[in-house]
């Protein structure tokens, strides 16, 4: 089986304008975004998949491969399943724009978790946290698993509630928003209308629950931030020049 990383990415954004392109260490965000995926061993090919020329002459002007899409997409799934008819790969991972610090190894071991077993029809990642400010927070998506590893739900609140007085063990799983599919199931979920749970959380991933299917979720032991403010880019800069 083949595995292909597609990295949707729009220029409209509204918190950051045309965050995509902005500059971070010296180079466009989305170029470290295609870079950190690339060096995920087990991709054949990483592919951006955008709705504005300025994007795609920016990939290709650092030697990266674009592909134009409609401009009407609800969400980076739907841009994606469009890009992968024109490939054969039978694994699609899906890796955000807007999360530069991708770990490539983090990717590496969801091609990984595909190829050894027939059972996952989507996996996604996950990091755990024990900030009392993030998990409050619902800009932070959380997820709650079940002991088989997959996800039972997906919310922008404070889940799961600690009652009481605060444990010191206590932990959460923050969504990191990157998303490995099958083919087959990426096309047929891009056809389902969205559910309540979805429209009300403004969640997609809600929709595969809500029909009954399974995610199975994967802890990272890195955390990819997602740029959305002038701190993020911040933040970043600063874990780059660590780094």
């Amino acid at each position: 089986m083949k595995a292909i990383g597609i990295i949707p990415a729009r220029l409209g954004s509204t918190r950051l304008p045309e965050k995509i392109l902005r500059t971070i260490a010296g180079m466009p965000m989305i170029r470290h975004v295609w870079e950190n995926a690339r060096k995920a061993r087990s991709l054949e090919d990483v592919i951006v998949a955008c709705d504005d020329e300025r994007i795609a002459g920016c990939v290709r002007g650092f030697g990266g491969k674009a592909v134009m899409t409609r401009g009407d997409h609800p969400n980076g799934t739907s841009r994606i399943a469009e890009v992968v008819q024109k490939f054969d790969h039978e694994i699609v991972i899906n890796i955000q724009g807007d999360q530069p610090l991708v770990d490539p190894k983090a990717l590496d071991e969801m091609v990984r978790i595909f190829m050894g077993s027939r059972s996952p029809e989507m996996l996604t990642l996950a990091f755990r946290m024990t900030d009392q400010t993030a998990f409050c927070n619902p800009n932070v998506v959380k997820v709650v698993c079940g002991e088989d590893g997959n996800a039972l739900y997906f919310t922008r609140s404070p889940v799961p509630y600690v009652q009481g007085a605060q444990d010191r063990s206590f932990s959460f799983l923050k969504h990191l928003g990157v998303y490995g599919y099958r083919r087959g199931f990426l096309l047929e979920f891009v056809q389902w209308k969205p559910g309540t749970l979805e429209t009300t959380e403004k969640l997609e991933q809600l929709r595969v629950l809500e029909r009954g299917r399974k995610i199975r979720v994967i802890e990272t032991d890195f955390d990819f931030i997602s740029v959305d403010t002038e701190e993020d880019l911040r933040e970043v800069e600063s874990r780059l020049a660590r780094a």
